[in-house]
């Protein structure tokens, strides 16, 4: 199975939160796979065990695993809490949740519309008069939600494989990323066609702050965190690079073959699109109250994030994206990727199986999948 899946802070180097290159650090480490509950069967449960099995690797320094649903559940952790010290991995650990944050923006967006206070149809020159140039058609909200704007990628600080190190104390605001996207212009029509962007998501998250008078992070908190009882997710102060609360190291392999400590790292740019800082429990809270319709009511729900929209080739709905697997299971899911960091939320729709992980991936931005978590993802779903 593959998946594919916001002025410098000089003050923060002065904080010593600088990483620098992991010249020579040694990977290996005595493996260590900390099984916390297991009541699947016992071949997905052998199955998830070997998939954990040697980390630390060249491809992950630890992993966290959730398994849920009705079919059983498993909760594992393996490998270290940083390469220096080679502690055992915190099995609690906080992480960046990269674009699962999307999956909390889009429930936003679907409370505001199930409100009245946002017309999925409704135009985003409407609710952000300026925001766009002349040279943009009419957008909606809904093709915002599901990628099909036609808007071009806004400003970064890198590339999204990990080349933005030397500019990870930096700080875009999502006005700087957006105008970026502006200024070169629509890519296509909307609607013509999907394409997966940040960009969307940066301007969803505008739109909840002129249309709410609040600041996203505030409205993500009351309408999805604290309601789906999600204690230990949070979006970072501002430009605040850090981690705070248990966390693993994560590590970046750049494209000089350097191995880079990749822990602290300013993701203002992603905002909306990516700046959520979570758990996999708390994760696993996500997934089970959004499906459950918790948080956004069921006739919205399946219309807007359980149905692709009518363009060709699209597999990504409001938030999430549909996978079907070889014998016909369908899963729906977000991943999410930052410097460090990867993670994955998905489940089938009666919510018979659900899966969570953060791996704490070295090439967490690479084109195809961590070896690491596809073993995860095969043990956790094929039969």
């Amino acid at each position: 199975m593959h998946v594919r899946v916001r002025t410098a802070c000089a003050a923060l180097m002065v904080l010593g939160l600088t990483a620098g290159p992991l010249a020579g650090s040694a990977l290996a480490a005595p493996s260590t796979a900390a099984v916390v509950r297991e009541t699947t069967d016992p071949d997905t449960a052998k199955a998830l065990r070997a998939a954990l099995k040697g980390l630390p690797d060249k491809d992950a320094t630890a992993a966290l695993v959730r398994v849920g649903g009705t079919d059983g559940s498993w909760r594992g952790s393996a490998g270290v809490h940083d390469l220096a010290s080679k502690r055992k991995a915190v099995e609690h650990a906080r992480f960046r949740a990269g674009s699962t944050t999307k999956v909390v923006t889009a429930a936003v967006v679907l409370q505001l519309a199930a409100e009245g206070r946002i017309d999925l149809d409704g135009h985003v020159q409407t609710y952000l008069p300026g925001l766009l140039s002349k040279a943009f058609e009419p957008i909606t909200v809904r093709q915002l939600l599901t990628y099909t704007s036609g808007l071009k990628p806004g400003a970064s600080l890198g590339d999204v494989n990990g080349e933005g190190y030397e500019r990870r104390f930096e700080t875009l605001t999502p006005e700087e990323v957006v105008a970026a996207s502006v200024a070169a212009g629509p890519a296509f029509r909307p609607g013509d066609r999907q394409q997966y962007a940040n960009i969307d998501y940066t301007v969803l998250g505008l739109l909840i702050e002129k249309v709410t008078g609040d600041s996203y992070e505030h409205q993500a908190a009351v309408r999805v965190l604290r309601p789906a009882g999600m204690r230990h997710t949070s979006f970072p102060g501002g430009p605040d690079p850090r981690i705070h609360g248990p966390h693993n190291r994560g590590y970046q392999k750049l494209a000089d073959g350097r191995l880079v400590d990749a822990t602290e790292w300013n993701m203002s740019d992603r905002w909306a699109a990516g700046d959520m800082i979570s758990t996999t429990a708390d994760l696993e809270r996500l997934l089970f109250a959004l499906f459950r319709g918790r948080l956004v009511p069921q006739p919205l729900l399946e219309k807007e994030m359980f149905t692709l929209p009518k363009v060709p080739g699209a597999t990504m709905s409001a938030g999430l994206q549909r996978y079907e697997l070889d014998d016909g299971t369908v899963l729906w899911l977000k991943t999410g990727a930052r410097p460090g960091y990867g993670t994955l939320l998905a489940g089938t729709r009666d919510l018979s199986r659900t899966l969570v992980y953060s791996v704490n991936a070295t090439d967490a931005k690479a084109e195809e999948m961590n070896p690491v978590a596809e073993r995860i993802v095969r043990a956790a779903f094929v039969r």
